[in-house]
Formats: C-alpha cells, structure tokens, sequence
C-alpha cells in the first residue's frame, strides 16, 4: 500500500478535516444566526462526539495511531441519535414534552446517547464528571422513583437536560473564544506576552517569577485553562525562575497559581464566566466588570508573594543586557494585541461577545501580517492548523457541558436544588459564613475531580440558590461559586495545574502544594471579601467602591508579607502574625477594622524601621574600627 495512505494518515487527513469544518460552522453561524436550540446544539455535539472518538484514546496505555474497530461501533453509536433527532425533527418539535409518551425508538437513542456522552466525557477528562453524571442519574431514578420514560424525555428531547443551557454556551460562546486563543498562539502571541513581561519586569528583584505572573495572567485570559497555560508558560518561565535562585517548589507554585488566575483575568476569561453570564441573563460585560477587582487583587497578592520571597532570600533580577528591551518588543511584536483591542472595542459598541470573537478571531492573521517578524507566522498551513486547534481544544468543555446537562436535567425534574438549598440552610443554621465555607469545600472538591466549567454549572444548581438566600447578593454568591471551582486547581490534594507545574520544575508534589496554597492564599480569601463587600464587584456608589478596593489592596498585600516573611526587611514570628492579623483586618469592611489593621502594620513598620537603623549603626560602628 501507498505509504500516504495507512489507516492512520487517512484519520489524520479525516479528523482534520471535521476540524476545520466544525471551526468554519460555528464562524458562519455567528454571520448568518443561530438555528432553532436542538439543531444548533445536537451539531455541536455532533461535532465533539465524532472527533472524540476518532482522536482520543480509550485509555492511557492505549498506544494507537487510528482508531479501532470499537471506536468505530461507538462512534456509529455515539452519531445515530443525533441524527435520528435531526431527520425527525418534526415530530421532536411538535409532540408535547412529558405528555405524549415516548415511542420505544426514542428511549433506545436517549438511552445510546447518554452512555456515548459518559464515555466520551471519560476519554477526555476522566472518571470524576461521569462517576458525578451516573450518581444523580440512580438518584433520580431509584431514590426519587422517576419513570425512566419521563427521564428520558427530560434528558433527549427538551433542551432542559443534554441540549440545555450549558451545551448552548458551549456551542455559542466557547467555541469561537477558544479558536479565538488558537489563532492568536498560531500568530505568535504566546512570544509576545513573554517578552513583554520580560521587558516590564525581569530586571526587579525576583524577576523571572514575576515575569511567570504577568505572562501567564495574559495567556491565561485567551487559553481558558489553567493545566494548558502552565504547559505553555512553565517550559519558559520555571526554568528562569530556578535559574535566578528560587527553589523547585516555589517556581511550581508561581507558575500554577499565576496560571490559575487567568480563567478570572477579564477581558477573555474561562469558558465558566460565559456560562455565569447566561444563567444570570446579564452580558458578559457586566460579567467582566463584576470579575476585574477581584482579579487585580488575586494577582496582586501574587506579584506581592514573589516579590517578598525574593527579597527575604536576597534575590536579584535578571541582567538587563540577557532581556528584551520594551520598545523593541512593541515595535516588532506589540501589533499582535491588536485583536484583543477589537473584541473589547466591539463589545463595547454593544455587538455581541461570539460577533467581536469572531471579528478577533478573523483579524489575527491580517495583523500579523503586518510586521517582518510575525509574517513568517502567515501561511495557509498556520490558519488550518489553527481552525483544528481550536476544534480540539473546545472538545473537554463540550463534552463536559453536555455531561453537565445531564445532571442539571436530573436536577430539575426531581427537585434536588431544593432539597440541598434546604439542606445548606439546616447545616449553615443561618449562618452565611458557615454556608460559605461548605460552598467553598464542595467547590473544591467537584473542581478536583472536573473542568471549571461543570463545577461551576453543579454549584450553581445546588449551592448558589442558598447562599441568596442567606441574603448574599445574587453576582457576588455566583462568583463564589465561580472563584472556587477554579482554585481547585492549585489547592491539593489534586491540584491539576500544581502537578503540571512541579512535573516541569522536577519538584516535590506535596512541598508545590503547600506553596501554591500559599502564593495563592488572597484567592480563598477574596470571594469572601466580595460576599461581606460587594462594592469589591464594583456594586454600589464609586467611594465605596474606591475606599474598599484601597483597603482590599493592602490586605492582600499584608497577607503576602506576612505568610513570606519580609516587609521592609526579614519579619520575626510576631511581625508575622501581625501583618497577617492586619491583613485580615483591612480585608474586613468597616472603619473598626481598617483602623486596627493600619494600628497593626504601623507598629510593625515601625519595629523594623527600629531594627534596620539599629542594624545600620551597628555595622557603622564596625567599619569605623571603634570597640
């Protein structure tokens, strides 16, 4: 046989194709409209089904070229109740949800289609959400007593179960962001964001972990994913880091929770705020500005972590002669953050989100075009590439939001978002910070085990609705929900991004854990902060928003001093407790607190201001020879 033509060249050839098409489909439906839920969603997942079982292996031990004889059956399995749903999209249409009865052709293709979605959602992101899928599912049917019949109908033909809301963000938003990110790494953005940190801030103390923190905010706002933005990042950044005197397990934890961040970095965050903004009915605008303090204050905590571990170790920067100049970086690449200018821009003329990702989208090759240096980036070979990126990338949120639907369906049909409202209510006793805590525990553990994306869609059926009843304002209890499904990632024991990162650092598992919760400690701490403040979301009258967003800032700044032990100079064991006392005093609101938080650190300010003059004179009196 011709050498270009083995099995596995025609699946490459194949699967490369559906890419491109599912990328051009989703292009032109943001054009021409959105067709009727069903057909929309049912070719999305059509789309996603198809490709999983061509690319993914079964297991991790699989070693395959082309898929098997099986993943063809369950392929063939997996496609033929979408297209039953489309050839008879007639009678799915017109016959009466959960009154007429379901003929025995509909509950064989609900139940193929619900195991295909289980199994394929496995192949991509494990056990955890299929495992989560089947429990609500034997809920429903065995504790609660639901007739299958009446299961199926709500799961296969409605969109209240597999084609509901989260499988529609999916198909509507997700997609064109995620092939947004892909065509902006294929122009070569991912360089421009490390060089542009470099310039900034390589030359300052502790540098390096610096630059991991700027660069990955940036990256992490277009990638979405915080495993995806350490495996970009980290190659470059941790290296750099060891190199200028920081330990493995600290760099690990700079780049994971740097990482982490960028699914709450407005302008482009994670495919969960999309979500949010759909179950709330709000545009993702105001999702943004909801997210943009508490995101500054997250990274700022950050910054501050490495900065005050940098300076009790007594590291310097990177040599400015080994960094790119600012001006150079701007004039050869800094093009290139010309589409993410447009998307705001566009948004905020008041085009939708998918219309200003998709004009994003479009201009990325165009604009890189435009210089010497990224023209090298733009040939047909990159753009193809690019649409198949970005097909492959959007398969994990697919299949998890159409296995999210699942559950939600589950969910709605039985009640069970009551039932654990009224559960939350008993065990909190009223109390919203006990509700806090367990919404924050049950956040991170869903978030351990799943995507952002589906720990956020379960939390927001079971959990958020008590929190508003406790009185949390509805934006603030959502991004709660939101801030927590995502720090799972860098909170052990399965933190996904720190095991990334420390594999790449050759660190320890649980010492970058430790440090990753560490760096990242503002990030707990601030949903709480929004919750007890929402002038942190800016909601409420500018002073406030002002006064509390000073306040905030120097908390999370406090915290960072205090856990890494140096402000002005190295802390003694009181000055930290003190500086971590004060931090949590500025965070609370309330002129009480502030005033005992700034009490706090003017005392400890002082001391060390005391101990550096004491040092200073002592080592004066030393060069002068006097006894």
């Amino acid at each position: 046989m011709n050498q270009h033509l083995t099995h596995g060249n025609i699946i490459r050839w194949t699967t490369g194709t559906i890419g491109v098409v599912m990328a051009a489909y989703h292009m032109w439906v943001i054009v021409t409209g959105t067709p009727e839920a069903i057909i929309f969603r049912g070719t999305h997942l059509l789309f996603a089904l198809t490709l999983t079982f061509l690319v993914v292996r079964r297991s991790q031990t699989q070693e395959r070229d082309a898929p098997s004889l099986l993943d063809y059956g369950l392929l063939a399995l997996a496609t033929a109740p979408l297209l039953y749903l489309f050839v008879f999209y007639d009678y799915v249409v017109n016959r009466i949800y959960y009154i007429d009865d379901l003929t025995w052709t509909d509950m064989a293709m609900g139940t193929i289609l619900v195991v295909m979605i289980l199994e394929a959602t496995r192949r991509l992101i494990g056990w955890a959400l299929p495992i989560t899928a089947l429990v609500f599912l034997a809920y429903g049917l065995f504790y609660v007593g639901v007739e299958p019949m009446r299961l199926l109908d709500q799961l296969y033909m409605t969109t209240e179960g597999i084609f509901g809301m989260p499988l529609g963000v999916s198909a509507s938003y997700v997609m064109i962001f995620v092939l947004f990110g892909s065509f902006m790494e294929r122009t070569g953005t991912g360089q421009l964001f490390m060089d542009f940190a470099m310039s900034l801030t390589g030359h300052t103390a502790g540098g390096p972990g610096k630059v991991s923190v700027v660069s990955s905010s940036l990256f992490g706002t277009i990638s979405g994913s915080a495993v995806a933005n350490v495996m970009v990042d980290g190659p470059i950044s941790i290296p750099l880091m060891k190199r200028t005197g920081f330990r493995p397990h600290f760099a690990a934890g700079v780049e994971a929770v740097a990482s982490t961040g960028g699914q709450i970095m407005p302008p482009i965050m994670g495919a969960a705020a999309f979500v949010m903004a759909e179950f709330m009915q709000v545009s993702y605008g105001q999702v943004i500005v909801w997210a943009l303090i508490p995101a500054v204050l997250y990274y700022l905590a950050c910054f501050g972590g490495v900065h005050f571990e940098a300076k009790r170790l007594g590291l310097a920067g990177m040599p400015r002669s080994e960094l790119p100049r600012l001006s150079q970086v701007l004039r050869e690449r800094g093009h290139l953050f010309l589409p993410v200018l447009m998307i705001l821009m566009i948004m905020y003329s008041g085009y939708s989100a998918p219309m200003a990702a998709l004009a994003g989208t479009l201009a990325c090759f165009p604009v890189a075009a435009l210089r010497a240096s990224t023209r090298v980036n733009v040939t047909l070979r990159n753009v193809v590439e690019a649409m198949i990126d970005g097909a492959r990338n959007a398969l994990p949120v697919a299949l998890a939001c159409a296995c999210a639907g699942i559950i939600i369906g589950v969910v709605s049909l039985t009640g069970a978002g009551i039932i654990f409202t009224q559960v939350v209510l008993h065990l909190a006793q009223s109390t919203l910070l006990l509700a806090l805590v367990l919404t924050m525990i049950a956040g991170i553990i869903l978030g351990m085990g799943m995507p952002t994306t589906p720990a956020y869609i379960i939390m927001t059926a079971l959990l958020v609705p008590a929190l508003i009843k406790l009185g949390v304002v509805e934006p603030a209890a959502h991004m709660f929900a939101f801030y927590f499904a995502i720090l799972s990632a860098i909170t052990p024991p399965v933190a996904l991004a720190t095991f990334a990162a420390a594999g790449l650092a050759k660190a320890d598992l649980w010492k970058s854990g430790v440090a990753s919760v560490k760096i990242g400690a503002a990030g707990f701490i601030v949903p709480f902060m929004f919750v007890y403040e929402p002038a942190l979301l800016m909601i409420g009258d500018w002073p406030v928003i002002v006064a509390a967003t000073i306040t905030a800032a120097a908390g999370a700044l406090l915290l960072a001093s205090g856990l890494h032990g140096y402000l002005l100079r190295p802390a003694a064991l009181w000055e930290r407790a003190f500086l971590v006392a004060a931090a949590f005093c500025l965070i609370k609101p309330g002129l009480v607190t502030d005033l005992a938080g700034a009490t706090l650190t003017g005392i400890v300010v002082m001391s060390q201001l005391t101990a550096g003059r004491r040092i200073d004179s002592t080592l004066g009196v030393k060069k002068s020879g006097m006894p």
